[in-house]
């Protein structure tokens, strides 16, 4: 099996640790790297559903780190918009689903009570994943 890397983005600053990390890994070992943006979806029970991002800022977003990927050294870059209601939860299933062998991604510096109150995308992946996390900082 061929190695597999997905690194979710935001396009936040600690999103962008993440994507160039994932570059030096993809780099480093030949394997294929996928930039994954979660466009959380708000609403939807008795109204429209509304996507956090509109198509064309996702679009943006994904493009900024396939840029950035490849100019950190990727050869095998590619992209995909995931729609979901929490962006952790997404980010596992869809590696697992399609066979990713490692998740790269950034993380805040969240501390004490904002920790608390907000969680960490980050380390409910690195919990919970089926395969190899790297939480870059």
């Amino acid at each position: 099996m061929s190695a597999k890397i997905l690194c979710p983005t935001d396009g936040s600053d600690h999103a962008t640790i993440g994507v160039i990390q994932a570059a030096e890994v993809a780099k480093s070992t030949g394997a294929h790297l996928t930039i994954c943006v979660v466009n959380i979806a708000h609403g939807g029970a008795r109204g429209p559903t509304i996507s956090h991002w509109k198509a064309d800022e996702v679009q943006k977003l994904m493009a900024d780190a396939e840029a950035l990927a490849k100019s950190e050294g990727a050869a095998d870059v590619g992209t995909v918009e995931v729609v979901a209601r929490e962006a952790a939860p997404a980010i596992i299933a869809y590696a697992e689903q399609n066979g990713y062998t490692h998740i790269v991604m950034g993380t805040g510096d969240k501390r004490g009570l904002q920790r608390l109150v907000l969680g960490s995308v980050a380390s409910e992946v690195a919990t919970r994943a089926h395969c190899t996390v790297t939480i870059a900082r």
